[in-house]
């Protein structure tokens, strides 16, 4: 398709020998539907609200706001061709624009991509015009124009006409006099001259054979921008050569400038230093067989599930208290760290993953602490496949960015985990592209990232930083920028590789199911990605992962110094009661679980009995029980309950009267506030709960009791939060508008606009343009009625319930009660309207 297809196509579709447009709203108004909806695809901001036509779809299309937006989704060599136009006369023809980005030696590769860049450019509304005549929009030629404030990325400065604008006649006839052209009668042709000068290859380059070897130099150190440059009162000699041939020009009296026209001379016509009309490649560091890489990250998978039940079983009954501002402290932050024996940075990210899906929240309480939700114990009861894809799916989508835990925000406040102001609309735009370019590469290989980071780059270069920010070079230097797109892909592939979605550096069979993309080696048509919505991906992903993770155990192998090994994941209820029954002393691919006298004691305070302990450990060991581990049980059972406590304050009793003055005798209990009331009763100052602790830190085994004198049975109820809804991603701007959406809004718009520009029959007395027309109820009565007789179209005036006045073209089919019927073909749509809220009518003009 040549330069503009989507345009040239609509030209076709309408007949040849139609006049070019001399506005935006006439390029779009001779698109065709297609070209319409590929505009409103592209920059979907343009259709809230759906403009009334396309005079208003074009005003929106050039404010500020929408233009910016525009530009910082175009890839680098759009933005270049954009710059171009910029620097190019208006309207610039299209060798101009192809001789400003190839400069005199030519490159194909600019030539062959060039048309592709001017069509996307003409299909989103930032040019428009034939390809003789490209204008570039006002709003975007002002925002990447040269100007000393706003530096242009090409390094260009402004026109001899631009520079010379505020300068006197005769300073401009000493210049032209200089540079050996004749005087001029008018400043404007002087101007014109010098420029023509300028522009002239041949001329120029005799002129610059005879500037001083030094005056050369000074013009090489402004050729590439930035183009201007300070000077003493009393120049050098070679600056006041390049000052008095006008090839300097001065912009203050400290500040002179390179004109545009001398330095696309030295630069041999180059706009920009190092255009870059192809997307650089994405390398290969290393490569792996896909089933190592498969097996790498269903290790990671597996790794990730462990890790996010851990961290939310020891938040079982309430985590640390949420800030005042939100958020979690940097001492909470940094005992989670800890016990999960990771980085501050990557326990962040663990409990971000937790709290985007849904499975962390706060209590709400006025003692506010987070705690898990609801949500989490229906995810426990997931197979581990289905539980990875229940946290991969609303990472991919969630705004909240942890990478970012630790920095401050623009106030200079601390951004804490968990709390506000963690939100990039990026994200996951950035998450997806990562991924996507991972996914160009052969199945097994990993990535360069210096070269994903260049190629996200080239693809949004102004999403980083504004376009006064970028740099007059390539833009793509060896060292790689720290501006927050950057940030986000370096997280993005670091998170990736801790949910196990890619392994080893290269992305997994199961991501490839979830972001609906081929498999490498798919089995049947229903494996070829595309169209999937995202909860079958979701499940495509964990079918696919299922095989790969471990399978679960129903045994532990029990051993004489009181530890017990599982050699693999554990099923539900054995995981659960052996966290109760003992205490985790090193996790990997087997766990370690150690039986001590407070592991124990934990057992029997939630209701077990020592028959209980032991048919359980007979029951679920591979090895026989170990007579240590059995005289353990045994001995703890048989102190455990000696000592009863209850609330007195609290009280202390036991059956054994020497055991209670032991406890009186022994100096640790002081704190306790004891006093003896009784031979087998001791009265506690300290609350139950305290004296609890305090007992046995000394080494007994008190139980509680309740009022009645029983044993209260402790059962490890977790504590949850109120049901809770995972938060919601902030939106990078409107959602991209669905297929009906767009064909209603095209077809609304098309109708307004033939409404809009449907053609009047001059009425008797002459109308204010842009108000609404004015009869009397009979005129207006008359006519409706006589356009229904003859099937015709009418223009009125129509004033709502609510006071807003419109204009609108009907063909009216009924007439009767005070309301007339008819297809208003503003709205595309059968409508009836009151005739009192008619203000007037006129005919439409024939044809």
């Amino acid at each position: 398709m040549g330069i503009g297809g989507l345009d040239r196509e609509a030209h076709v579709a309408e007949g040849t020998g139609a006049a070019a447009p001399r506005t935006l709203a006439e390029a779009l108004r001779a698109r065709g539907d297609e070209g319409l909806a590929a505009l409103l695809r592209a920059r979907p901001d343009l259709l809230n609200p759906v403009p009334n036509d396309l005079t208003q779809l074009a005003t929106r299309a050039g404010t500020r706001g929408s233009v910016v937006r525009a530009l910082e989704r175009l890839d680098r060599f759009a933005l270049q061709t954009a710059e171009a136009l910029a620097v190019a006369p208006d309207p610039a023809p299209y060798p101009v624009l192809l001789a400003l980005l190839t400069g005199d030696e030519g490159d194909p590769a600019i030539e062959a991509a060039l048309p592709g860049a001017v069509a996307l450019l003409r299909e989103q509304a930032l040019v428009w015009g034939e390809d003789d005549r490209l204008r570039l929009v006002r709003t975007a030629r002002e925002l990447l124009s040269p100007s000393p404030q706003h530096p242009s990325p090409t390094g260009l400065g402004p026109t001899v006409a631009e520079a010379t604008s505020g300068m006197s006649p005769g300073r401009v006839q000493e210049i032209i006099g200089a540079a050996g052209l004749p005087a001029t009668h008018d400043p404007v042709s002087a101007v014109a001259a010098l420029t023509g000068l300028f522009t002239d290859r041949a001329r120029m380059g005799a002129l610059l054979d005879g500037a001083p070897p030094e005056a050369l130099a000074v013009l090489d150190r402004l050729v590439w921008g930035p183009p201007y440059g300070e000077v003493t009162a009393n120049p050098a000699p070679p600056v006041r050569w390049l000052r008095d041939r006008g090839l300097l020009l001065p912009v203050s009296a400290r500040t002179m400038v390179l004109p545009r026209e001398v330095a696309l001379h030295l630069r041999g016509g180059r706009a920009h230093r190092a255009p870059e009309p192809v997307a650089p490649e994405v390398a290969v560091l290393r490569e792996h067989r896909p089933q190592v890489v498969d097996g790498a990250a269903a290790g990671q998978a597996h790794t990730a599930l462990a890790t996010v039940e851990e961290l939310l079983k020891s938040w079982d009954k309430g985590g640390p208290q949420v800030l005042r501002a939100g958020g979690l402290s940097v001492r909470d932050l940094r005992r989670t760290a800890a016990a999960l024996d990771v980085t501050e940075q990557v326990a962040a990210f663990w409990l971000e993953l937790c709290h985007g899906a849904g499975l962390l929240a706060s209590d709400g309480e006025a003692d506010e602490r987070y705690a898990p939700t609801p949500a989490y114990d229906d995810w426990l009861d997931l197979p581990p496949a289905e539980r990875w894809a229940r946290l991969v799916t609303p990472w991919l989508a969630s705004t909240r960015t942890s990478g970012l835990v630790g920095g401050q925000d623009a106030k200079g406040r601390a951004l804490s985990a968990l709390g506000p102001d963690l939100d990039r609309a990026a994200a996951p735009e950035v998450r997806h592209r990562v991924l996507g370019l991972l996914a160009t590469l052969p199945p097994g290989a990993a990535a360069d990232p210096e070269t994903l980071f260049a190629r996200l780059r080239w693809e949004r270069p102004l999403r980083g930083a504004g376009p006064a920010a970028e740099n007059t070079g390539s833009g793509s230097g060896p060292s790689l920028p720290d501006d927050l797109r950057s940030r986000l892909a370096r997280w993005a592939l670091a998170e990736a590789e801790l949910l196990g979605l890619t392994g080893r550096g290269a992305l997994s069979a199961p991501a490839r199911a979830l972001l609906n993309l081929p498999l490498a080696e798919a089995a049947s048509p229903a494996d070829e990605g595309g169209g999937v919505e995202e909860s079958v991906a979701a499940e495509r992903a964990a079918t696919l992962l299922a095989p790969l993770l471990p399978e679960a155990v129903d045994h532990v192998l029990l051993q004489a110094d009181l530890t017990a090994v599982a050699p693999g994941p554990l099923r539900r209820p054995l995981a659960d009661a052996l966290a109760v029954l003992a205490d985790v002393e090193s996790k990997g691919g087997a766990t370690v679980y150690r039986f001590t006298p407070g592991s124990v004691r934990r057992a029997l305070d939630s209701g077990l009995t020592a028959s209980d302990l032991h048919d359980f450990l007979t029951a679920h060991s591979r090895t026989p029980v170990p007579q240590p581990l059995a005289y353990l049980v045994d001995d703890v059972a048989r102190r455990h309950g000696h000592l009863r406590v209850g609330a007195a304050s609290a009280y202390v009793r036991c059956d054994d009267d020497t055991v209670l003055g032991e406890i009186l005798a022994d100096r640790r209990s002081a704190a306790l506030g004891l006093r003896r009331l009784a031979p087998t009763v001791l009265a506690a100052q300290a609350d139950p709960a305290a004296l609890l602790d305090g007992l046995r830190a000394m080494g007994y085994a008190p139980a509680a009791e309740s009022a009645e004198g029983d044993v209260l049975v402790t059962r490890a109820d977790a504590y949850r939060t109120p049901a809770r809804t995972a938060p919601v991603p902030v939106p990078d701007g409107p959602p991209a508008p669905d297929a009906t959406l767009l064909h209603a809004a095209v077809k609304a718009i098309r109708a307004g606009d033939r409404a809009a520009t449907a053609v009047r029959r001059e009425p008797s007395a002459p109308t204010p343009a842009g108000s609404l027309p004015r009869t009397s109820s009979a005129e207006t009565l008359a006519t409706v009625q006589a356009a229904a007789m003859t099937g015709s179209a009418v223009w009125i005036g129509y004033v709502n319930a609510d006071g807003a006045a419109s204009q609108r073209v009907i063909a009216p089919v009924r007439v009767e009660g005070g309301f007339v019927t008819g297809y208003d073909h503003t709205a595309d749509e059968m409508r009836t309207y009151p005739l009192h809220r008619i203000t007037g009518v006129a005919e439409l003009a024939d044809g």
